[in-house]
């Protein structure tokens, strides 16, 4: 059999579908959220912008309090990840720089920018790239760089250091993911049906930003409108290499391995990235914010969010600003049934709850789900694992949950590691399908944070052992050069010993020759 080159292969992408390991046929209920336009939300009365909304560092605040902010000021950023950056909502007063819940999948409080509007919502000065095809791609990085955007699919990856890297790897196609595979999540696809021309524009930038050729739009097979919507906008503008393709729906197709798989065929290896194989995989929600930082220059400051669930009255999809409290977008959808019970940031598999609706808008809010008691699955007591292998079965990065589980519980570090605990997507089909109820997800997620835990504990140990080797190598080298100096000072003093010595023995000479003259 002929080898074929992965990354010729991966040049083909789109032409002849593939299957992943393992998912799930999900439900979607999404069509109650699709049937209204996208509204945006009023101002609200505070915004509260968390310094944390990106994976890595939390941003340095670059306000203080009581100062005058505009529309699109920068308001943090963080050097340690590469320049991630939040701004202002709207204009207004910065009245706190204080802990409030932050949205963070923790539950934790965390710093978050609190701004006063001033019912003006004014722009600072806007400053586009006047003619992106013929600038230069160095510039059209920088832009994405400062105008804070993310991966606006859910996993928040700073965009600048993803596009960054994929400029160095010779990529050769964009995908933009717009397989919203989740149920209930609609914010993309309403997009995708409403702003085609600002995803193809989208495209067409990251294309020239990171040296493509050709861009790959992945849609579900059920999403006709929107297969419509981005066919009409590809011709409008006149390019030849961007293709629409339809996938078929089922969960986790999203995932950007699962993806990749899928249009190529090709597993991305352990440890590896798409950008090995000379692809970038953006959501289409990222290349719509690109472009309007590129062509209009305003920075990420808002996002549409998918507001549903039976425990909301009305479903819809919002453009919503980040840091927007989640009861204003709950209120203009009709307020929440009387039956409402559990609050969910994100879809029903990979979401998590919220303790509060006064939680923020932040840019990974992607769904606000509300559901009611019936739907929330009555929590079952754990039972032991019967080694049914369902887990494996319709795990799609092709892992061994029930040894992972095992090993971590034992706290067997090597082994989880041995046994890809880091490819792991956090899909949540192990949990859906295991008829013990042994909460896997959560076991992994724990697996992952004491792994970093105990990976930066061996970094700080190995800090300090090379800082206390190079300290005792500075000391052997002082005690070495104190020695030499000693040395030479007592040859210095024997020297000036034996001197005075010759001295004294010619004037006792001098002398005895002058009593012999007398």
């Amino acid at each position: 059999m002929m080898h074929i080159d992965p990354r010729e292969q991966a040049r083909r992408a789109g032409e002849q579908l593939h299957h992943f390991h393992g998912g799930l046929r999900l439900r979607h209920n999404k069509k109650i959220s699709c049937e209204i336009p996208v509204e945006k939300v009023p101002l609200a009365t505070r915004y509260y912008v968390p310094l944390l909304q990106q994976a890595g560092q939390e941003a340095e605040p670059t306000v203080i309090e009581g100062q005058k902010v505009l529309k699109g000021d920068l308001l943090g950023y963080c050097r340690q990840t590469g320049g991630d950056s939040v701004h202002a909502p709207t204009s207004g007063t910065v009245t706190a720089i204080s802990n409030h819940p932050n949205s963070h999948p923790s539950g934790r409080d965390g710093r978050c920018i609190v701004i006063r509007p001033d019912g003006l919502d004014q722009w600072m000065t806007l400053d586009p790239i006047e003619n992106w095809e013929r600038a230069d791609a160095i510039l059209l990085r920088q832009k994405i760089r400062s105008s804070g955007i993310v991966g606006l699919g859910g996993a928040v990856f700073p965009t600048a250091v993803k596009v960054d890297e994929a400029s160095s790897k010779e990529i050769h196609t964009l995908i933009l993911n717009g397989s919203e595979c989740e149920p209930y999540i609609s914010c993309d696809e309403m997009l995708m049906r409403e702003q085609p021309d600002s995803i193809i524009l989208g495209a067409r930038i990251l294309q020239r930003a990171v040296g493509a050729t050709r861009t790959v739009i992945a849609i579900e097979d059920q999403m006709g409108a929107v297969n419509t919507a981005l066919t009409g906008a590809v011709k409008r503008s006149g390019t030849h290499d961007i293709d629409v393709v339809k996938v078929t729906t089922i969960y986790p197709e999203g995932g950007e391995k699962q993806l990749v798989k899928v249009l190529t065929g090709l597993e991305v290896p352990s440890g590896c990235r798409p950008t090995d194989l000379g692809l970038l995989c953006q959501n289409v929600a990222t290349a719509t914010a690109v472009a309007r930082a590129v062509t209009e220059g305003k920075p990420l400051i808002e996002r549409i969010v998918t507001v549903t669930g039976s425990g909301v009255r009305k479903p819809r999809n919002l453009l919503a600003q980040i840091g927007t409290p989640v009861s204003n977008l709950v209120d203009q959808c009709g307020g929440f049934s009387p039956d409402a019970a559990r609050l969910i940031l994100g879809g029903p598999m990979m979401g998590y709850a919220l303790a509060s609706d006064a939680n923020p808008v932040i840019k990974a809010a992607n769904c606000i789900l509300a559901l009611t008691a019936e739907d929330v699955r009555p929590e079952q007591p754990e039972m032991p694992c019967i080694r049914c292998g369902e887990c494996s079965r319709v795990c799609p990065s092709m892992l061994m949950p029930q040894e992972l589980n095992w090993s971590i519980r034992n706290g067997l570090w090597d082994e989880t590691s041995d046994l890809g605990l880091s490819d792991c997507i956090e899909c949540g089909c192990c949990d859906f399908v295991c008829p013990s109820h042994i909460p896997l997800t959560e076991w992994f997620r724990f697996g992952k944070s004491e792994t970093r835990l105990r990976d930066n504990e061996k970094r700080q140990a190995e800090a300090a052992r090379q800082r206390f080797e190079a300290r005792e190598a500075r000391l052997a080298v002082l005690k070495q050069e104190r020695k030499r100096r000693i040395s030479e000072k007592k040859r210095a003093m024997t020297g000036k010993d034996d001197k005075q010595k010759e001295i004294a023995d010619a004037i006792e000479r001098v002398r005895s020759r002058q009593d012999g003259d007398s």
